[in-house]
């Protein structure tokens, strides 16, 4: 069973994806993939349509790059599980048009209570690495840093996944 929001953490290509995709599909019901990427160039498009293919039929695939609050309270069900993938690129969508962060991480935590059914969102750690040499990728870092913490505190369940081995951060 799962928590009703479970956050998995991990780098680039750490198989945080694949690893939430696998719990999510554990559970018994429906899944709906939440896509906050937008599809900008062939080699994005190429991306999704790979995740598509691997994630199969099972699945339906919500797209909505901004408004992840109010679409997340729209699409979540009782028997089955959302997987939201992912938050830094919701967080880059809403850097590049000025949205308040902070006010929209608060909006986003303050939907957790009244979700019908479990979540998953996967979230890239960046923190770990060298400080960005300038000031954009800097502020990037940081408000990624405040926002995996703030999920991080109001989820029930927290992943680390390093090389494809999750590591419970936090468990209910």
């Amino acid at each position: 069973m799962l928590a009703p929001v479970t956050l998995i953490l991990g780098g680039a290509r750490s198989g945080k994806s694949r690893y939430a995709q696998h719990l999510a599909e554990s559970q018994p019901g429906p899944c709906i993939y939440f896509a906050t990427a937008e599809i900008r160039d062939e080699e994005m498009a190429d991306r999704v349509d790979l995740h598509r293919k691997d994630r199969g039929p099972r699945w339906s695939t919500v797209e909505e790059p901004l408004d992840l609050p109010v679409t997340l309270h729209s699409v979540a069900i009782a028997d089955g599980v959302v997987l939201v993938d992912c938050l830094t690129l919701w967080l880059s969508n809403l850097m590049e048009r000025d949205h308040d962060v902070a006010e929209a991480t608060e909006a986003l935590i303050a939907t957790f209570p009244a979700l019908a059914g479990p979540v998953i969102f996967v979230s890239n750690e960046v923190g770990l690495g060298i400080v960005p040499e300038n000031a954009l990728a800097r502020r990037f870092r940081d408000e990624a840093g405040r926002l995996n913490q703030a999920i991080a505190a109001a989820a029930q369940r927290v992943e680390f996944v390093a090389a494809g081995l999750p590591m419970t951060l936090k468990a209910p």
